[in-house]
């Protein structure tokens, strides 16, 4: 077992909290204070926004649980200030990608290489990785399922897939809000459904069962006028 896997694994509630987060919506602030506490006690700096220590803390315990440190991993829409990769490579993972539209050439940073890349059209052979992260990415103009069958094609057999999104139940007005250079994007219910089914049919299934009933509006967007929460999957690939 890798030490950051070993360090939650004597945590007391780290994976209770992992798993009944997992397939969720963040409901309420207490969620997030907790993600933020277990990053804190495992010695790893999170994420500089602390709303996204939720869905780091998520993306890096099924990391760390499911995939040992000389597997390759993708983080797909990458940026530098994430704790994700950073995070890994602390725990002696050695092989590890991050990939983003606004990257130019590749860069190292010890086991990671930063390089550009698209989400749906990576470049990468098939079967490439054995987890990929994309964290807070796909509603900045990623059309899903083209992105769900680029992530099957990369998987490994078995291998996992951990997303997360900007989310709300029900349909947000967003008509005119631009971000990013593309129009701002809210997942609803039906859209979650509408990729659950996307990922069956490139072979991805989800991991757990799923409740994606929102609480509070924990986000809160002052240029976009905008209060919502996140989201996230995690889909293992068919062996």
């Amino acid at each position: 077992m890798n030490p950051l896997a070993a360090r939650w694994a004597d945590t007391p509630g780290a994976a209770r909290f992992a798993f009944g987060q997992t397939n969720r919506a963040l409901r309420d602030r207490a969620a997030m204070a907790t993600a933020d506490a277990l990053l804190a006690a495992a010695g790893l700096p999170g994420h500089p926004d602390r709303r996204k220590n939720w869905d780091t803390y998520l993306a890096l315990f099924h990391a760390v649980t499911s995939v040992g440190p000389e597997e390759a991993v993708l983080d797909a829409g990458a940026e530098r200030y994430s704790a994700f990769l950073p995070s890994l490579r602390a725990a002696g993972y050695t092989r590890l990608e991050g990939i983003n539209l606004t990257f130019g050439a590749a860069e190292t940073a010890g086991a990671i290489t930063y390089r550009h890349g698209d989400v749906t059209a990576t470049g990468f052979a098939d079967a490439s990785f054995a987890f990929i992260a994309c964290l807070s990415v796909i509603e900045h103009g990623v059309d899903p399922p083209a992105f769900l069958a680029e992530a099957s094609r990369l998987l490994v057999p078995g291998g996992t897939l951990f997303v997360s999104m900007d989310y709300w139940h029900d349909p947000v007005p967003t008509d005119g809000r631009v971000a990013y250079g593309v129009p701002v994007r809210l997942f609803t219910r039906g859209d979650l459904d509408a990729m659950i089914a996307a990922a069956a049919a490139v072979g991805l299934r989800l991991e757990q069962d799923h409740d994606f009933t929102c609480g509070e509006r924990v986000i809160e967007w002052p240029a976009q006028d905008l209060r919502y929460t996140f989201a996230n999957m995690l889909l293992r690939r068919a062996r």
